[in-house]
């Protein structure tokens, strides 16, 4: 199936994901509510196989090379510091086929590090959701007020925008160049949320509060939201 096939045909293409951690089956979930078909997930582990039965009921587990072989859209939901081997080590098999979709996640790599796999005919696609994943359903209602980054070659650059949509997130497009730092946004963003929060949970615990989540909730909310309203969409120069 050509690229151009692919725009053509929204919903009509064959899934496979590969890694079954918080993100894998929440996007698999999201695709297959968009009426893409979940052909299969390979899930290691007994947490994996419980979340990728829970969001994706009735999908086969299988192992990698059978799932590449029948997928039209591979989605690699996997670490960043596993994504080089695993696109290469699957160039090596001869797995990779021309006109297949293969679509990552992580942050901080656009599409050169799946070259291997475009070597062979792949068209390479960047998806990055900028949320944090629970691994649960609720993630696909996050979904609906997030954004995804999208880094393509500039033909396939729809395929991945399409995609971003019918996920039911907003699109963005990040140049190949600028994946690093904006991969260092979103970290920081994530890690500095999590740290305070975490503080302010234990404080509270010490003072005896019930349900201290309950308390922080509002605050934090409202504290985020007053904040993203200082800065316009875009950004004012200061």
């Amino acid at each position: 199936m050509s690229a151009a096939d692919a725009v053509r045909r929204p919903g009509r293409l064959g899934v496979g994901i590969v890694g079954a951690g918080s993100v894998g089956p929440v996007l698999g979930a999201a695709l297959a509510g968009a009426g893409h078909a979940i052909v299969g997930i390979v899930a290691t582990g007994a947490d994996a196989i419980d979340r990728a039965e829970a969001l994706l009921p009735g999908v086969p587990m299988l192992d990698t090379p059978t799932l590449v072989e029948r997928s039209e859209l591979v989605l690699l939901a996997v670490p960043s510091t596993e994504l080089p081997g695993l696109v290469a080590g699957l160039a090596a098999t001869g797995a990779w086929q021309p006109g297949q979709l293969v679509v990552h996640t992580a942050a901080e790599h656009g599409v050169e590090v799946l070259l291997p796999a475009r070597e062979r005919g792949a068209i390479p696609i960047a998806l990055h959701p900028a949320m944090a994943f629970t691994g649960t359903s609720l993630d696909l209602g996050r979904l609906l007020e997030s954004t995804i980054a999208v880094t393509a070659p500039g033909p396939v650059l729809p395929i991945g925008q399409a995609l971003a949509v019918e996920m039911g997130a907003e699109s963005i497009v990040v140049d190949e160049a600028d994946r690093p730092a904006y991969a260092e946004a979103i970290g920081a963003a994530r890690d500095f949320a999590e740290g305070i929060v975490a503080q302010a949970l234990r404080q509270l615990h010490e003072l005896g509060v019930e349900r201290p989540a309950r308390v922080l909730g509002g605050v934090v909310r409202s504290a985020v939201e007053t904040a993203l309203a200082r800065y316009p969409d875009p950004p004012l120069e200061p």
